[in-house]
């Protein structure tokens, strides 16, 4: 049996659910072959591999998504084990919103109530921990960049709209990740030229309000097409520097995996970018994936998401933790309860044609080589001003804190046996 090879793609979507990296749709590059069609298939990342052997498992023939690109997805629903599938660009008749249920590998349209959604594309979903999914930005069926916010409650079905109160400018391709705090944070993106990042937009899901931060430092210069992911403070390793644009990057395990994107040669290149994020200090590009020891399950009393009802779309949560997370994963999600640190990978190449909506109207864009954007260099952590460096020393000391306490509630366990 030949094994299952995908085309090089861009504009795709890639959700992690159950230890399967899913990947739906997206357009060929440079127009090679005919139409991506229902292409859908998956990479187990719950056992080690290799990039430069990658073992997909193709789906397309329980596919009944039209051939789309630029849609949004995330892992929602009510045990917090679905792909909600929205939005998209395509040629035909397609649904707003698809869900895929990966326990009984099938498909269907769901009847959402409440003010119905208009279809966007070019944006990124987000959903909180309370599995509302927020979809703002991107740009709508005429080609037209817009700054609304749609809110999609994945658990009751229900629409909403987020405030246009403070609401950043209209743009399309930008970044976006939740921050630990309930604060969605994006940067950058395209509104017919490639947005600085010199300020950052918070979009408050507690309080339905947006707010506007400054950075600072050496500041990249403007772009789009970018992934983000939280993360931990920490600089990469150049040893490469990857060349990818309208990629995905999901964090798995001390991982952020990149998928897909242009820029790069399929041929010399794997499909899968690896990034080892797990050492503060010096992020490096590695081809081994090895996945984290399974964790203990959940307690009984403990729920993935509150199904309760809500006008308003969004209340007052909290990221929800369990007792055996690994020592890495717990130190990030301190770490990013302290001060949402945001680790922006930009998949950049020197020149590239953007044919997404026009054939004839192609806008060359020039993007940097790949860079790490840090968070800025003062924090406040309890009311007291921390510098960059004060900052990375609290961490250090957070982490020895952490491999102290967990050596010693071994230590407890292993004399409770006796």
């Amino acid at each position: 049996m030949v094994p299952y090879k995908p085309k090089q793609r861009d504009g795709h979507t890639a959700t992690l659910i159950d230890n399967k990296l899913y990947i739906l749709g997206g357009e060929y590059i440079n127009d090679s072959g005919p139409d991506v069609g229902k292409d859908f298939f998956y990479l187990d990342v719950s056992v080690s591999f290799n990039t430069q052997n990658l073992s997909w498992n193709d789906l397309s023939n329980i596919n009944i998504i039209p051939s789309h690109f630029d849609a949004a997805s995330v892992k929602g629903g009510a045990n917090n084990s679905s792909l909600f599938l929205y939005g998209g660009n395509n040629n035909t008749t397609m649904d707003l919103v698809y869900i895929f249920n990966p326990q009984g590998d099938s498909w269907n349209i769901p009847k959402i109530t409440g003010n119905i959604g208009t279809r966007k594309s070019g944006l990124t979903g987000i959903i909180d921990y309370k599995g509302i999914m927020y979809l703002w930005g991107g740009y709508d069926d005429h080609g037209n960049e817009v700054n609304d916010m749609l809110i999609l409650d994945t658990i009751n079905l229900v629409w909403g709209k987020g405030s246009l109160v403070g609401v950043p400018t209209v743009r399309e391709y930008y970044g976006g990740t939740l921050l630990a705090d309930n604060n969605i944070i994006y940067i950058g993106g395209y509104d017919g030229k490639e947005l600085t990042l010199n300020q950052v937009y918070l979009y408050d899901t507690i309080n339905d309000s947006w707010s506007t931060e400054t950075t600072s430092g050496e500041v990249p210069s403007g772009r789009d097409g970018f992934s983000t992911v939280l993360g931990m403070v920490g600089w990469p390793k150049s040893n490469n520097l990857w060349s990818r644009m309208y990629h995905k990057a999901n964090v798995i395990g001390k991982y952020m995996v990149i998928s897909f994107g242009d820029g790069y040669d399929q041929l010399t290149e794997s499909d899968i970018l690896l990034l080892d994020i797990s050492n503060v200090d010096e992020y490096t590009w590695t081809n081994e994936f090895y996945p984290l020891p399974p964790t203990l399950p959940p307690s009984p009393s403990s729920t993935p998401f509150n199904t309760s009802p809500s006008n308003k779309l969004s209340s007052s949560s909290s990221m929800p933790l369990s007792a055996a997370t690994t020592t890495t994963t717990v130190i990030g999600a301190v770490l990013g309860s302290l001060f949402g640190a945001a680790l922006l990978s930009f998949g950049g190449f020197y020149l590239y044609k953007n044919k997404r909506r026009d054939d004839n109207n192609q806008i060359e864009r020039n993007i940097d080589a790949q860079e790490i954007v840090q968070p800025p260099s003062n924090v406040y952590i309890n009311n007291e001003r921390l510098t960059l460096h004060e900052l990375q020393q609290e961490f250090k000391d957070l982490k020895q804190i952490i491999l102290q306490n967990s050596k010693q509630s071994t230590n407890v366990m292993g004399n409770n046996r006796y």
